[in-house]
């Protein structure tokens, strides 16, 4: 599969881009039987609410699997998928690389127990010396804002913020009056099982907590540009994947 020009200038103006029915079935059938029984067992590592929320509680509440590509074949050959390379290098304009150090998740919400995710840039806590980043984000299950759906702010990953429109989390912080007017243009589509999402590494978006009474669970991985390499001595410089 190839982008159109008007694929691509759309991801180019907004920041993300969604491939509706990319994935099919039983691959995400296949990822998801995987993904419950490793979230049942709770097996490490993971992230926990109570850790995201920095609340120090016994109840282990999962948020995310992380360290998934060793966890599983499928979860590789999703990670590796050859459909999705093209897109990948015309999205880059370069031969993409998967960063195993970020992302590389199984994200969950589950119901009634799951918190909101505030706006963010994701490149808050990576160590490269560019932006050239983009997330994949597989949609397992359906996706609407009861259940904690991506929200997005488009055009946001060319403006240059100061750091006061930041809480020391590198969360966008919501009482900001400049960010409540950007804030206004927030925009999301529901997703269904199969559909991906492409986003750059500097689009603001953020996630509702899941209202409804099913878990809500995702894929992500994320890939930069291999001319975009790693800050030397940081998490970032840790082990990847060529896919050329």
């Amino acid at each position: 599969m190839k982008l159109s020009n008007k694929q691509l200038e759309d991801f180019n103006t907004n920041g993300f881009l969604i491939l509706k029915n990319f994935a099919n079935e039983e691959l995400c059938n296949n990822i998801l039987k995987k993904a419950k029984e490793h979230l049942q067992r709770k097996e490490a590592p993971i992230e926990s609410e109570q850790e995201y929320m920095n609340v120090d509680e016994k109840k282990i509440t999962v948020r995310r699997l992380r360290q998934v590509y060793k966890r599983e074949e499928v979860f590789r050959d999703w990670m590796t998928n050859k459909e999705i390379r093209p897109v990948l290098k015309q999205i880059l304009n370069d031969t993409p690389v998967l960063t195993l150090a970020h992302h590389n998740s199984i994200m969950t919400k589950l119901p009634h127990e799951s918190t909101r995710t505030y706006w963010h840039q994701d490149r808050r806590y990576w160590h490269f010396n560019g932006d050239n980043l983009v997330s994949v984000w597989l949609s397992l299950g359906n996706e609407f804002l009861e259940n904690g759906l991506l929200e997005f702010i488009p055009a946001s990953h060319k403006i240059q913020f100061s750091k006061d429109r930041f809480d020391e989390d590198s969360n966008f912080l919501d009482e900001n009056k400049e960010n409540q007017e950007l804030i206004k243009t927030k925009t999301s589509q529901n997703l269904r099982k199969g559909d991906v999402v492409l986003f750059h590494c500097k689009t603001l978006h953020h996630a509702s907590k899941n209202q409804s009474d099913d878990a809500k669970i995702s894929f992500v991985y994320t890939v930069r540009a291999q001319a975009n390499t790693p800050i030397k001595n940081t998490r970032s410089d840790s082990e990847e994947i060529v896919l050329d």
